[in-house]
């Protein structure tokens, strides 16, 4: 069968992956995981902003966030003041661990596959994981254990939604029990899982293998995006 063309405008890579534009790129929100901030994401600006990303912004959470939901809704309010601030419809999202939970759950449940055109996690407990830290002290360490009411809802049909998720899980994530409870596995998501190997938890956001692997996951065109097609898988070195 004939390859697929790159998008007007779309740079050809090697193997036939079509590239998104420069002026096409959404805005990237970054959400750093559970006792962290922003600054975990100091690297991963950098490296954004040196192939092309010049609207990347990232978001504390409180610490004092007692529930995913609630988190979710915040995020959803800022999201719509950014498109607002830069005139964008949607944006691209890069969530480390809770980060990852945080903004699925916005897309998948209150209706943030309108504005999220890629959601890229790493390291998230889509699954859940049985090795939470401070055992059972906080509430969200509950929402994200196995079985969890919040993990069982996103579970749920999702028919139709717009987002397209790339997962980067490793094997030597040891704050993921099983490994594979990283994965997004869903009938309705549209999604992409990558393994990456010898990166731990608290690395993801910072190696430069997986700095490049989000780049390629937030360039490459896909359906749904303006009169393009997606073509080519990810490669994380």
């Amino acid at each position: 069968p004939a390859c697929p063309l790159p998008a007007p405008g779309a740079a050809a890579e090697p193997g036939g992956a079509a590239r998104l534009p420069v002026e096409a790129k959404p805005p990237v929100v970054l959400l750093h995981g559970f006792i962290d901030n922003r600054s975990v994401f100091v690297l991963l600006r950098r490296s954004l902003a040196q192939h092309g990303r010049q609207r990347v912004e990232s978001l504390n959470y409180s610490p004092l966030t007692c529930d995913i939901r609630t988190a979710a809704e915040l995020l959803g309010r800022h999201i719509e003041e950014i498109c607002e601030r830069t005139g964008s419809k949607r944006v691209d999202v890069v969530g480390h661990s809770l980060g990852g939970l945080i903004a699925r759950y916005y897309v998948q449940r209150l209706g943030g596959d309108l504005r999220v055109r890629t959601l890229v996690t790493l390291g998230t407990p889509h699954a859940g994981t049985r090795v939470a830290p401070l055992a059972n002290a906080h509430p969200i360490v509950r929402q994200m254990r196995p079985g969890s009411e919040l993990i069982e809802e996103l579970s749920r049909p999702a028919p139709g939604c717009r987002t397209y998720f790339v997962s980067f899980w490793s094997d030597l994530d040891h704050l993921m029990d099983p490994l594979e409870s990283a994965c997004v596995d869903h009938p309705d998501l549209k999604a992409e899982n990558v393994r990456v190997s010898g990166i731990g938890h608290l690395a993801l956001p910072v190696h430069p293998a997986v700095a490049s692997g989000i780049r390629q996951a937030l360039d490459t065109v896909r359906p749904g995006d303006p009169s393009a097609n997606r073509a080519g898988g990810l490669t994380v070195a």
